[in-house]
């Protein structure tokens, strides 16, 4: 079992890879602003220098992270030419044996209000739905229906798909965070439940369309997790895992330390282990540390608790 770590592509460099391999990180997971590739353009190249640079420091260039653009979510004038750009990356991807691609369906999001504070004074992404609702966060230029948004994501899916399977490669579609299944700022939400998981996965039969399990978010659904691990693991549609928790309901919850939420965390890997999950595991984020050069102690600790869990349930 592996465990995968992200960096925003400008932050790839020999010395944080050699400090990821150190900690005990497998896999590598770039974010690039969305920009960098829907232009369109051929950059295998830069995949190829990506990967060798992960490999010179021993680990493997396993996803690639975006955003869905709007031009997909909205149905712009340009979403075609938009959807041949996600083609050009697909094949990019496959070529540089890049095997996932990570990537959300929502015009409007992430959203969260005023940080808690945890132990040692650390800050909580929190989310209060009371809070949030006080202010107008409606976006103009991105209102859109459910029926309208659900018509597009059928479109981008049944003309991408098909080459991610020629490319080998496997969309991870991540939740709506927060995901309530309503409209948010004006944009509905249709990523925010199994039930809709369920739909997208039915609308194009395919390996290739998968879910990126993010358990914090699946927990923020109100779900049983372990239930929910059973559900889309069953289907074989968990790409890889966001593994981290939450204290709280749908409404209002607060992303916490690895080990201080309200999932039984071994119980959980136990479940994946159960279902045959065999793909990495990812600790997403972590809270905020107020302390002068702690930026990267979360992410050590989360990462070395998931070491400890995997040779507990799967060595």
């Amino acid at each position: 079992m592996t465990i995968q770590e992200q960096l925003p592509w400008h932050q790839v460099d020999d010395e944080t890879l050699s400090y990821f391999k150190a900690i005990g990180v497998d896999y590598l997971t770039i974010n690039p602003t969305p920009d960098t590739l829907s232009d369109g353009k051929d950059r295998l190249q830069d995949w190829l220098r990506y990967r060798d640079l992960a490999e010179s420091n021993g680990l493997i260039l396993q996803n690639v992270a975006t955003t869905g653009w709007d031009a997909l979510t909205l149905a712009t004038e340009d979403r075609d030419q938009k959807i041949d750009a996600w083609c050009t990356l697909l094949r990019n991807l496959g070529e540089a044996g890049i095997p996932t691609l990570g990537y959300n369906f929502k015009p409007i999001g992430n959203f969260r209000t005023k940080s808690d504070i945890g132990r040692g004074g650390v800050r909580y992404s929190t989310f209060d739905y009371d809070e949030w609702a006080k202010k107008d966060h409606t976006v103009p230029e991105k209102q859109i229906d459910e029926p309208s948004l659900w018509a597009n994501m059928v479109y981008f899916l049944e003309r991408v798909i098909p080459v991610a399977e020629e490319s080998g490669v496997q969309m991870a579609l991540h939740p709506d965070d927060p995901p309530i299944p309503e409209p948010m700022g004006g944009a509905a939400r249709i990523v925010s439940t199994l039930d809709q998981y369920h739909r997208i996965f039915d609308a194009v039969e395919s390996a290739s369309n998968a879910m990126l399990f993010c358990q914090g978010c699946v927990s923020e659904m109100g779900v049983d997790v372990f239930e929910a691990i059973e559900d889309i693991g069953g289907r074989g549609k968990i790409s890889y895992v966001h593994f981290r928790d939450i204290q709280g309901t749908p409404r209002r919850f607060r992303e916490v330390f690895i080990d201080e939420g309200q999932t039984d965390m071994r119980k959980a890997m136990e479940t994946y282990k159960a279902v045959g999950f065999n793909g990495p595991f990812m600790m997403d984020h972590t809270p905020a540390f107020p302390q002068k050069k702690a930026a990267w102690v979360g992410r050590a600790y989360a990462v070395g608790y998931m070491r400890a869990m995997i040779q507990s349930v799967y060595e």
